[in-house]
């Protein structure tokens, strides 16, 4: 063993070992969320649920490639998750592109799909990350597996490190053959093959680049598939770049035989599940906000607000309650709404009127700020 340096040169690999008894507490957790997720979704409408299920998706797509670096245009990911969730979409009002629209179509088919994940379908999904042939600049090869060596490398020079090494090239077909059996036909805890699925995709690495996206979208596949659901409420990769440091160092510090000589990966799970676990907390805020939000406007129905006083509640609403840092003030209505001081002045006094706005005790004079009434 002194030789072996990667996991997935240990000889027992790729069995992966872990103690069920270490697991029991984030498990019962995770399940006890789940299900309070599933029981709050069940009551609410279907202009909430839709509404909520756009949030995620556009949230996972955004998050995931921003794990990788990319930062994308939150309008075009949502003007693509509009037009494939929602039947009034306005066309003249399209600010999606090919590339969105691609990442869109890989979630959508790794949440929504439950047919059997195969060479081929991952080999889609990689052609939608990379529909030019191009990472950034760089030719690569799309759609089939790499054909060369892969290093996981940071720094130039004096200063570059190895982080990690992946299995030849010429391992891959079969490397990846056993994965599918696993994800296919092993039954277990969907939370533990969920996190199983997602290292195992990560110590194979078998394309040139998108390997990170692709093991987010997989780890969405057998969470969905697992636990039977025909929807997507929370974003894992939201949880995950909230945390992006420890993700790094736990998956370096699980494939790296010198850190895990005892070839264990109870560690990983535990990590794994309490992001998935974060992830569902993050969905349960957010639908409150949804919910506050829809009982909100349903009080304001009919007060003839205009469309900057609109603008400034939806902005007030979409953070949450008492989460507008500093309250809003004069000054900070003009710059949301884009009017003048007068004006502004006239808007909140009429929101204020109306019940919708209350003044923040202490706050008066110049640095008068108000807070939403809520009335749940």
């Amino acid at each position: 063993m002194e030789d072996v340096k990667w996991i997935w040169e240990h000889s027992d690999y790729p069995n992966f070992k872990y103690d069920s008894s270490q697991l029991n507490t984030i498990l019962s957790q995770v399940s006890r969320s789940t299900g309070v997720l599933e029981g709050i979704i069940s009551t609410l409408n279907t202009n909430n649920t839709n509404s909520i299920q756009i949030d995620a998706v556009t949230n996972e797509i955004i998050a995931s490639s921003e794990i990788e670096g990319e930062i994308l245009n939150r309008d075009s990911v949502r003007s693509s998750v509009h037009k494939k969730f929602d039947d009034t979409f306005d066309y003249t009002n399209d600010r999606s592109t090919h590339h969105t629209d691609g990442l869109v179509d890989i979630l959508i088919d790794s949440s929504f799909n439950h047919k059997p994940l195969t060479e081929e379908r991952v080999h889609g999904w990689h052609n939608a990350l990379f529909p030019t042939g191009y990472s950034g600049m760089t030719k690569i090869d799309v759609a089939k597996y790499r054909s060369e060596e892969m290093s996981v490398i940071s720094g130039r020079g004096l200063s570059e490190k190895i982080h990690y090494i992946a299995p030849p090239h010429d391992t891959l077909v079969d490397e990846l053959n056993t994965f599918f059996k696993y994800i296919n036909s092993v039954e277990g805890n969907p939370y533990i093959k969920s996190a199983i699925a997602h290292l195992w995709f990560v110590i194979i690495h078998p394309y040139d680049d998108g390997n990170g996206r692709l093991t987010r979208a997989i780890t969405n596949y057998v969470l969905s598939r697992e636990l039977g659901l025909n929807h997507k409420y929370f974003s894992i990769s939201s949880a995950v770049m909230m945390d992006k440091k420890n993700y790094y160092t736990s998956l370096e510090k699980t494939n790296k035989i010198i850190d895990n000589k005892e070839f264990d990966f109870t560690e990983w799970i535990l990590w794994h599940t309490s992001m998935i676990n974060s992830a569902i907390n993050i969905s349960l805020k957010n639908i409150q906000i949804v919910v506050n939000k829809t009982k909100f406007w349903d009080r304001a129905r009919n007060l003839n607000l205009n469309e900057k006083q609109t603008k400034v509640m939806n902005k007030l609403l979409d953070i949450g309650e008492g989460k507008f840092e500093g309250g809003l003030t004069n000054k900070k209505y003009r710059a949301i709404a884009g009017t003048t001081q007068l004006t502004a002045s006239r808007h909140i006094k009429d929101l204020v009127d109306k019940g919708l706005l209350r003044e923040v005790e202490g706050h008066g004079g110049r640095s008068t700020c108000y807070d939403i009434v809520w009335n749940y």
